[in-house]
Parts: structure tokens; sequence; C-alpha cells
């Protein structure tokens, strides 16, 4: 075939396209296994990290396995379905689902001789999705640590979610008042009055992602209801 021809040019081209696709295709499978690995490590430090366990991607799942005793799979009426992984929940698919067909994982911890019950959160930012966990103390009601994220919020505004300073305000806020009615706790444009329980500092710039962290800690939490106050 004559190299300075049109279709010499062409197959060439095609050939190089369906050599660059295979090995691509091969790559992003070979990897496959490794990154759902990674992803299911980094899950384990999240839920973790919200009763103050530190550890490294290599040393979570020992670290999981050490303070997490039960994992749970909740119906809308509190009690458990024994026939669903908690871990495995697609919450992004889950909230998709109507409520009474939705399942509610949750984390029962130890440390130290006190137990803490740790809640997955999920729902949607400015741009994309967020999640995040809250733990709670054993009275069911004081948020001891809390966990935030997200997929593409701006930098240096809503994407500062997932800073310490902003997630540590949530650390010693109650989601019931002292009536016993759930309130949440919310970020507040502007900041959360000095002693306020169940409010805490919204991000400046960052309103739009703040209201979306207010309805998911809302929405989520509000199905744990039924389990909180009555166990």
């Amino acid at each position: 075939m004559d190299k300075n021809s049109n279709a010499y040019t062409f197959l060439f081209a095609i050939i190089m396209v369906v050599i660059v696709a295979a090995a691509l295709a091969f790559t992003a499978t070979s990897l496959k296994p490794l990154q759902a690995e990674n992803v299911r490590k980094e899950k384990m430090q999240s839920i973790i990290s919200t009763i103050g366990v530190e550890a490294s991607r290599d040393e979570s799942a020992a670290k999981f396995d050490e303070f997490i005793k039960q994992q749970l799979s909740l119906k809308p009426d509190g009690t458990v379905d024994e026939t669903v992984n908690a871990f495995t929940l697609d919450l992004a698919k889950e909230t998709k689902k109507s409520n009474d067909q939705q399942r509610f994982p949750m984390y029962v911890a130890e440390k130290e001789g006190k137990t803490y019950y740790v809640i997955p959160l999920f729902g949607s930012g400015l741009w994309d999705a967020i999640w995040g966990y809250i733990a709670l103390d054993g009275d069911k009601n004081t948020i001891i640590g809390a966990s935030f994220d997200h997929k593409g919020e701006t930098p240096g505004l809503g994407a500062d979610i997932n800073q310490s300073w902003y997630e540590d305000q949530y650390i010693g806020k109650t989601i019931f008042n002292e009536k016993g009615d759930f309130v949440s706790v919310k970020a507040i444009k502007g900041g959360a009055p000095l002693g306020d329980k169940h409010g805490v500092d919204a991000i400046s710039g960052g309103t739009i992602t703040s209201d979306g962290v207010n309805d998911m800690v809302e929405e989520r939490l509000k199905n744990y209801i039924p389990y909180l106050k009555n166990n």
C-alpha cells in the first residue's frame, strides 16, 4: 500500500485508535478492583474518624473491625432488616426510592467503654453530590463527630465543608431540643448565636452548599428517629 495515500493514513489512524482503546479498557478493568478497595477503605476511614479514631488507609480495615461492633440496616419503623448489608448500601440509589422502600445504614461503635452511633449522610450541594457521617453519643442526641465531603463544590467556598474547622463545629451540638423534639443542626448564615446547641456557622460565600448540608443532615437524621427514640 502506498504510504502516502489517504487510504493508508485512515487505516493507520483506525489501527492506532483500536490499539489505544484496547489498552485503556484493559488498564481500567485491571485497576477496577484496586479502586473499589481504596473506596472501601476510605469509607472505613471516614466512619471511624467521626468517633475520634484516626487511621491510615492500610490500617482502616483493622481499626474498623476493632471499633465498629454492629452494622445495622434499619427499616423506616426503626427495626433492623437482617437481609441487607449496611456497608454495601448505596445511598445515592437509596435516596431515589420512596421512604418506605429505603433502608438506613447505621454503625454502632464502642470506644473506651462507651457506645456511639454513626449515621451516613447523602445529599446535593451547589454542583453535585455531597455526603458524610455524623456520630452520636450514647445519649443518641449529642454529636461527637462529623465528617463531610463533596464531589465538585467551589474551592475555597462550598468545598470547605470537608475542612476540620467546619466539621468540628458540629461537635457538642444536639439534634433534639429540651422537649425531645427533633430539630436537627443547621448552618446559619451570618453565624450561629453564642450557645446555640442546634446551630453552626455557615460558610461565607457558600450559602447554597451550606443549605445543601442543612437539608442533607435534617433529611437523613429524621429517618433514624424511630430507632433513636425506641432503643
